[in-house]
């Protein structure tokens, strides 16, 4: 009876939790103009319609290269800051550690708050710049996380002997550390990409013509009319979610990324 109950109570939990997101999806296909279940008919006039309002699209573009450049920038500051953390035996690379983490920890809309006073301050204000550095202090713990605990796994006699044999820091790295690292990395930069591609509380305040990215411009949209584009627009979103979990099981495989996380 136990194990029946808790059969039950998993499969209601994760109904609770996807019912949600079907709904979503299947208003999406809906040739109604307002979002309404069970549909009346099917369609697809809801996906030409992001095509057609132009603010879609450019928010889409934006979205897309402010999610590209972050995930380079956390990369290219978190593997270093890895490396080092993960094999360094002082007592203040906990507070390094716990510093460079903290973002999971503190709300977004408190990152996005203070990170546009700091901007302002510096004189970078509302502009296209400060959005990728926020972008990049939200996503960078993603990569350090998944690099560190990658790099602890591994013993260190595989660098050791490449030192043996002749190879230099930068040598080993490239030829014995990186191919191994190779997992965290790509599990750090997908969820980087995706939380930077999704984020709205951050987004919002350095929101303008040049910076609105697409979760900001849905908010606006949502707020003066509600029609199943919203849902088209979120199946998308869904749909290039799965497409990349896809792309990084068939190059490096789930079971690796999922013990690298």
């Amino acid at each position: 009876m136990a194990w029946l109950a808790l059969t039950v109570f998993v499969i209601a939990f994760f109904g609770f939790i996807l019912a949600p997101i079907l709904v979503v999806v299947v208003i999406s296909f809906t040739s109604a103009g307002y979002a309404a279940f069970p549909v009346p008919g099917w369609s697809l006039r809801w996906f030409w319609r992001i095509w057609d309002y132009a603010p879609f699209l450019d928010a889409m573009r934006t979205s897309v290269l402010v999610a590209v450049l972050a995930t380079v920038l956390s990369c290219l500051l978190a593997v270093p800051a890895a490396l080092w953390l993960a094999r360094t035996r002082k007592g203040w690379a906990n507070a390094v550690s716990t510093f460079l983490l903290s973002p999971l920890s503190m709300p977004m809309i408190v990152i996005g708050f203070s990170s546009l006073f700091f901007m302002t301050a510096v004189g970078i204000g509302i502009s296209f710049p400060a959005l990728v550095i926020t972008h990049t202090v939200v996503c960078l713990p993603y990569v350090l996380r998944t690099v560190t605990a990658v790099y602890r796994s591994l013993p260190p006699a595989f660098e050791e002997a490449a030192a043996i044999l002749g190879a230099g820091p930068l040598r080993t790295f490239r030829e014995v550390t990186l191919p191994l690292i190779r997992p965290g990395i790509a599990a750090g930069a997908l969820f980087s990409f995706l939380t930077s591609f999704d984020n709205l509380p951050v987004s919002f305040f350095f929101g303008s013509a040049q910076t609105n990215t697409l979760p900001v411009v849905m908010l606006s949209y949502i707020e003066n009319q509600f029609d199943p584009s919203i849902a088209a627009l979120s199946t998308l979103q869904l749909g290039l979610a799965l497409i990349c979990l896809l792309v990084a099981d068939r190059v490096y495989g789930i079971r690796k990324m999922t013990v690298a996380a």
